[in-house]
């Protein structure tokens, strides 16, 4: 019988079965699972890869490393050396040359922009923080203090330049920023090459921002568990995750409470307004780069549009918990073990 591993991928909603061994492949060497945990981009990420030896799980481990550290130098906005620095250094002044891959992630973000209608905004960057969720806010902002906040909000005032390889940011002061994308990007960015390097299973886990490919040792799925979010020790369902990225977002521990009512900490970028009636967002589809940004969208637009938007999209599912608590389904994901209170 297989050892089994068990571990926390995130601090929330993921919990993964991992079998260390398998039956041994054409050489009768048995493949194993290698794990790495460290902080990178500022957040935690728990890298798995599966092959024959230790030397392999090293060296695989560490070029995954590599790589996101690679992305993260590229589109860091507290690097003021970075490439996105230059960007928002240069905001109403001239456009910025960059390099193909980050003016084609800077593309891809503003498509997901006017997909969601501004729900997803990577120049929301440009927010003043206002709302604070440390306890030092006592009183709500003003009306005219929120709408300020965001008066240099706006990926339509994001200029790309096809021909030169620019970008330009319109407006003074205006920047953009990838927290609600790039560890996305860089999950799938590290899949990538390790695939391209004879890894044929493993995951990249970005601090809730999940890519798996290929399947347990033992030939398995690799399974996901959906934890409540408001007792980490209750799991409503389990779902196998097969060459798919998961991606799930929580707001039930950063929140503040004014004058009785509840504000979480995403704000809708097109209001400076928390957003309400979600509680947890889970994301599946072919990558955790579209995965990350669709989930951070869902927050802002709601358990009834951002659900009907969901079921609009090929590929993609969605698992919500709204603020009574109550599990909401796409259309296509049926979950096993638990009695779903679906629409």
């Amino acid at each position: 019988m297989p050892k089994i591993n068990r571990f926390l991928l995130s601090a929330t909603l993921f919990l993964f079965v991992i079998s260390g061994y398998s039956q041994g492949i054409d050489d009768g060497t048995q493949l194993q699972v290698f794990q790495r945990t460290l902080k990178l981009m500022g957040s935690r990420f728990d890298l798995t890869v599966v092959t024959e030896n230790q030397t392999k799980g090293d060296a695989y481990l560490d070029m995954a490393i590599a790589e996101i550290s690679r992305i993260e130098r590229l589109i860091s906005s507290w690097d003021p050396n970075s490439q996105t620095s230059k960007i928002n250094q240069n905001a109403g002044v001239a456009p910025v040359k960059v390099d193909q891959e980050l003016f084609n992630l800077i593309a891809r973000a503003i498509k997901i922009s006017k997909l969601t209608q501004g729900a997803f905004d990577i120049s929301y960057a440009s927010m003043d923080r206002i709302w604070k969720f440390d306890g030092s806010v006592m009183k709500m902002p003003s009306e005219e203090a929120i709408r300020q906040s965001v008066a240099k909000v706006g990926y339509q005032n994001i200029v790309l330049n096809q021909e030169n390889g620019t970008v330009f940011l319109k407006n003074e002061g205006m920047k953009i920023g990838f927290g609600a994308i790039g560890k996305g990007y860089a999950a799938d960015r590290a899949k990538a090459l390790l695939v391209k390097n004879g890894v044929a299973s493993g995951i990249i886990n970005a601090s809730g921002d999940l890519n798996a490919w290929g399947a347990q040792p033992d030939g398995k799925d690799w399974m996901v568990a959906i934890v409540n979010p408001l007792n980490k020790d209750k799991v409503f369902s389990w779902l196998p995750v097969k060459d798919q990225a998961v991606v799930t977002s929580g707001n039930y521990e950063k929140f503040v409470i004014l004058n009785g009512e509840r504000y979480t900490h995403i704000i809708d970028p097109r209001t400076g307004y928390p957003s309400k009636g979600v509680r947890s967002a889970t994301i599946f589809t072919a990558n955790a780069e579209l995965a990350d940004a669709l989930a951070t969208s869902i927050f802002v637009m709601g358990v009834d549009t951002g659900l009907d938007f969901v079921n609009q999209l090929k590929g993609v599912e969605c698992i919500l918990v709204d603020d009574n608590n109550k599990i909401i389904t796409s259309k296509n994901i049926a979950l096993k073990g638990v009695e779903t209170q679906s629409r």
